[in-house]
């Protein structure tokens, strides 16, 4: 018989922590709603859950590393847009910090999910934070719980 491993949406008992940049906060502040949406909405805890702001999507990987270390939460939420620009700052910072955030949940022991919106216009980061597309958060935050309940049965 073949053993199937399968994550639910069942967060009732799973620590969350959720680092969100700063930098554009008019959409961040949409992103962090739609997260903690999907976690009350599938029965997390919000008093086992941390909100860890950050100036900008830079600080994001160095701060989900340290609450991995931690050891305290079952699950990282990262949080954040970058909105390509007139320079190639966008393409450098989108770079790193999708490297960063894959190393980091490469050597994790708890599922560590890449939530930053990276669009060229601001009309596409409101769309992915609640209007036409949905709230990119939100997904988010319904990845980690699945997640979560894979990494325990692993």
């Amino acid at each position: 018989m073949v053993r199937t491993i399968q994550g639910s949406l069942d967060a009732k008992g799973v620590r969350f922590s959720i680092v969100v940049s700063r930098f554009n906060t008019f959409i961040s502040d949409r992103l962090l709603a739609g997260a903690l949406d999907a976690l009350e909405r599938h029965g997390a805890q919000m008093d086992e859950t941390t909100v860890v702001w950050v100036p900008g999507s830079f600080e994001v990987p160095a701060t989900a590393r340290r609450l991995m270390l931690s050891k305290k939460f079952d699950a990282v939420i990262c949080l954040g847009t970058l909105i390509r620009g007139e320079t190639p700052h966008f393409d450098h910072l989108s770079a790193t910090i999708t490297k960063e955030l894959g190393s980091i949940s490469l050597e994790a022991d708890i599922p560590v999910i890449n939530g930053i919106l990276t669009c060229n216009t601001m009309e596409q980061a409101v769309d992915r934070a609640g209007l036409k597309t949905g709230n990119k958060g939100f997904d988010a935050a319904v990845t980690a719980i699945e997640m979560a309940q894979v990494f325990k049965q692993l």
